[in-house]
């Protein structure tokens, strides 16, 4: 899939080029370097952010080997840097760096794996890309979720940033799309993926991220089967102010595809401070009608205040940036939002977007608007309207999932984002989609994956020697009774 960026957010332009000689090999450049600075997990800031101590603690990841490995090298070095690593192989690239794959060395090593981003700064400020990266390092250094990856470390080396974070032997959505029957996930894998997915978006939201680049590439597997977001590089960074909102309808008095009835909006409850604003639905009718006010001229208010008050007691606190503007033109051309294309401003609804192209992919196998180009890719988006193929059933029970994921990504992919689910009130009612229906959201994470990938062949320790001889060994040789050698000592305790 082709990827586009005019990072205006990061007073970027469009320029593909490289800076001369940013092809040279950058471990010989480290290597013959004699000056390698720390950084550690300070505050925001540029990449010459002075280095501070470690005062970012991960709850989720405090019992995790990988995490008390880094931990130990600070202690025992005062610092990490490139020459606690050893680096085994390239994973693969992208727009801003490589990764690869590494371990820490001896006497640190413990086995444990990591993933290490390099990029080269002076190539991307050539570019005018260095904002990119600085960000994804500030929007890593605050993450701490199940399905969010973790930053370990983060330094500089000559004129390279390395960022350590987890390693994910799974791979990828896109290839594990690949490998099942049809090219498709089942509803039950499609479910799982999405509602974990789903979270990681809440938790960004939550955090004043808007990830924008969600596809399955992107979202990498890890050894347990659970998934990881990954590469940030082309997310927003914005302030949300939390909204409580008070919907007329009660939980139980939602409609088929689990959204509140539509003739009856939400309306605000008083804000605590005067900054906090409801900004569902309009502003100043909303005021009016939180503080009292007089009729608009057409009876509403008069009607809000005769309302009973078992309907209007169902308050809920909305903390995702709803209300983010951005003109940038990002992302993947297949996943773009119809308001990104036409620049007339975006927010978080762009990332209910994606998810609804994710999920189109993960059961179909395509993306919903793909055309012959990408400029037929985009006009699609704009005009077509949204159609599902054929699938045939094996029963009642399947259509119904069938027909249920179908209304989900129905109103994920609605071309207005005032209209589409989760646009308005963010990631609350989409989770309340009948799609969802028995999903345990506080569990997800203890839920068993669909698949849990085997290591690669290549990250598995050879077995021993001996172990080895045991194995050639004919059956002959195994049932005979055994004859140690005359130079063997055993010793009794």
């Amino acid at each position: 899939m082709a990827t586009i960026r005019e990072e205006s957010d990061y007073d970027s332009s469009r320029s593909s080029l490289t800076a001369p000689g940013s092809r040279r090999s950058w471990i010989s450049d480290i290597g013959s370097s004699s000056s390698v600075s720390v950084r550690s997990f300070g505050g925001g800031g540029g990449w010459d952010t002075p280095v501070a101590s470690c005062r970012h603690h991960k709850p989720h990841k405090a019992n995790q080997a990988e995490w008390e490995a880094i931990r130990r090298v600070r202690a025992a070095s005062g610092g990490i840097g490139l020459e606690h690593f050893r680096l085994l192989r390239r994973l693969g690239s992208g727009d801003l760096g490589n990764v690869y794959l590494c371990q820490l060395r001896e006497p640190w090593s413990t086995g444990c794996l990591y993933a290490m981003k390099v990029v080269d700064k002076d190539a991307l400020a050539f570019r005018k890309k260095l904002r990119r990266a600085e960000v994804e390092r500030e929007i890593l250094r605050t993450l701490d979720h199940p399905f969010l990856p973790t930053l370990y470390a983060d330094f500089e080396a000559s004129h390279y940033a390395c960022l350590v974070m987890e390693f994910c032997p799974g791979g990828d959505l896109h290839v594990a799309r690949q490998r099942q029957p049809g090219r498709r996930f089942s509803i039950s894998s499609v479910r799982f993926y999405v509602a974990e997915t789903v979270l990681a978006l809440e938790y960004l939201h939550m955090m004043g991220v808007v990830y924008r680049d969600l596809k399955p590439e992107n979202v990498l597997v890890r050894s347990d089967g659970h998934i990881m977001l990954s590469d940030f590089d082309l997310s927003l960074k914005c302030d949300v102010v939390p909204r409580l909102l008070r919907h007329n309808s009660l939980p139980h008095a939602v409609n088929g595809a689990g959204r509140a009835d539509s003739d009856k909006p939400p309306s605000c409850v008083p804000p605590i401070q005067p900054v906090l604003s409801c900004l569902f639905h309009g502003v100043h009718k909303c005021h009016a009608k939180a503080e009292g006010g007089a009729d608009d001229g057409d009876g509403e208010a008069a009607a809000s205040a005769s309302e009973p008050a078992a309907e209007t007691t169902n308050p809920e606190v909305v903390v995702e940036p709803v209300s983010a503007r951005s003109k940038s033109f990002v992302g993947t051309h297949e996943y773009l939002a119809p308001e990104v294309i036409s620049g007339q401003g975006h927010g978080s609804a762009v990332d209910w977007w994606t998810l609804g192209v994710f999920m189109y992919e993960m059961v179909y196998g395509r993306t919903p608007f793909k055309g012959e180009s990408n400029e037929k890719t985009l006009a699609n988006i704009i005009k077509q309207p949204l159609a599902f193929p054929r699938v045939a059933a094996a029963g009642g029970k399947e259509r119904d999932e069938h027909l249920r994921a179908q209304d989900l990504m129905a109103q994920l992919l609605a071309k207005n984002p005032r209209k589409r689910l989760g646009g308005c009130t963010g990631s609350a009612e989409v989770k309340r989609h009948e799609f969802f229906k028995g999903v345990n959201w506080a569990l997800v994470r203890s839920v068993r994956p669909p698949e849990v990938p085997r290591p690669p062949a290549a990250l598995v320790p050879p077995p021993p020697a001996a172990q080895k001889k045991v194995l050639m060994m004919s059956r002959k040789e195994r049932q005979e009774p055994f004859k140690p050698r005359s130079d063997e000592r055993f010793e009794c305790f």
